[in-house]
């Protein structure tokens, strides 16, 4: 009879093998009911959360057409341009530098069940997609019959609505949470009983020597790197080179968010039923979903130069490349949360400082590379994000891992009988 007994899931990095102890471990406690659970709840919370935050954020950028007074046409003409390349929608969606991402990423931490993980962390940070969705559309459509000024009301008075829930009904960790059913925290305090530190202080050189945490930063940068160049430069590039401009079209402009909204909920629950009811190790689910969110975008990125004076394509590649982009919600993005529960929101906060780079270094280095705004030139643009993209893909697969590190648990010998 295999013993009951197990000792804490760790790895000390050098292991290039996942054998899952920690999704055996976590079949020993029943799993509690997702309907109506404590855990749900805070996903749906959160996914409104994430909601609100990216609505507010491109309420902005739609409003802000009827706040600044254009009368010349020079102002007019040169604002239209600095839109496509800077204040366009597009731009805000994976804007993760403040402090939300970080923040959730910590509390789930304490609130998710490894086997859970992607479907609840793809339910809450869904929201910034669907948030994007609506709100682009609906700000023109407030702006356009009422006034810029009942977007900001608008937003504003469901924002604060939703503060008042989340902070009535969210708590930091299951033992504090005042209505959670005893089942189901004892499935979640048991199924991450083994994976979680109880020290005080951040083992921080243990952390940057941590060859999985930098699998995780190189595929963050070089995903943001074709993120930034598809959904920043390639608007600009269909509208400077094809001659159509996708912005002007709201359901083309919501499109390919609509498509990585859905992907990002589909990737989550095939993620986790891989794990749970195929035994997939999480490392190889990881580093599929990983490919699949990297190579393709890569793909389509390529052929978007190769299209000629075809706009509709352009605009079909957009939409399949973002919406592929979505599997990555299940691979690198939620990687921090299996190698380190205890530290997830600080090995986000490390990793989204890298990812952020692209943002700023991409656009100028496109910019250089065109100077004279030829298909030739844009096609260059391309191949370098997309080759980007498949070294950072490549690297992830060959250094990352699936179980929690040894440096992420300290006191892990406690755990021993």
């Amino acid at each position: 009879m295999r013993s009951s007994v197990r000792g804490p899931v760790v790895n000390d990095g050098e292991d290039s093998t996942d054998s899952t102890p920690l999704l055996q471990g976590a079949r020993q406690a029943e799993a509690a009911p997702a309907c109506c659970s404590a855990r749900y709840n805070l996903a749906m919370l959160a996914f409104f959360g994430f909601f609100v935050l990216y609505a507010l954020r491109v309420n902005l950028s739609v409003a802000l057409v009827d706040m600044v007074d254009s009368n010349t046409t020079l102002a007019e003409n040169r604002t239209s341009k600095e839109c496509a390349d800077h204040s366009a929608p597009i731009k805000v969606l994976r804007n993760q530098t403040g402090v939300t991402f970080p923040a959730m990423h910590a509390m789930w931490s304490s609130w998710a069940p490894p086997l859970e993980r992607s479907k609840l962390l793809s339910i809450s940070y869904a929201g910034a997609q669907l948030g994007t969705v609506i709100s682009l559309p609906l700000c023109g459509i407030i702006c356009y019959y009422m006034n810029w000024t009942y977007v900001f009301y608008l937003f504003g008075i469901v924002g604060i609505f939703w503060f008042v829930l989340w902070m009535w009904l969210v708590s930091d960790t299951p033992e504090t949470h005042k209505t959670i059913s005893n089942n189901e925290k004892e499935y979640i305090l048991s199924s991450l009983k083994n994976q979680l530190s109880s020290q005080k202080s951040v083992p921080w050189i243990p952390i940057l020597k941590s060859l999985p945490l930098w699998a995780i930063v190189v595929a963050h940068f070089s995903y943001n790197w074709t993120f930034y160049t598809l959904l920043t430069l390639l608007p600009t590039y269909m509208k400077e080179i094809l001659r159509f401009n996708v912005q002007e079209n709201g359901f083309l402009s919501a499109l390919p968010y609509f498509g990585c909204w859905l992907c990002m909920i589909l990737s989550g629950q095939a993620a986790d039923n891989l794990r749970a009811k195929w035994n997939v190790s999480t490392i190889c689910v990881r580093r599929i979903f990983t490919l699949i969110g990297m190579i393709g975008p890569a793909v389509f990125l390529v052929a978007a130069g190769f299209i000629g004076c075809d706009y509709s394509l352009a605009v079909a590649f957009l939409t399949i490349s973002t919406t592929l982009g979505g599997f990555c919600s299940s691979g690198f993005s939620i990687n921090h949360l299996d190698i380190a529960p205890s530290y997830a929101g600080i090995l986000l906060g490390i990793t989204n400082t890298f990812a952020t780079i692209p943002g700023m270094v991409g656009p100028v280095i496109a910019k250089s590379l065109t100077p004279d705004n030829t298909v030739r030139e844009w096609q260059i643009v391309f191949c370098i994000a997309a080759a980007i993209n498949v070294f950072g893909a490549i690297f992830f697969v060959l250094l990352a891992k699936g179980e929690v590190q040894k440096w992420a648990v300290s006191d892990y010998h406690g755990h021993k009988n």
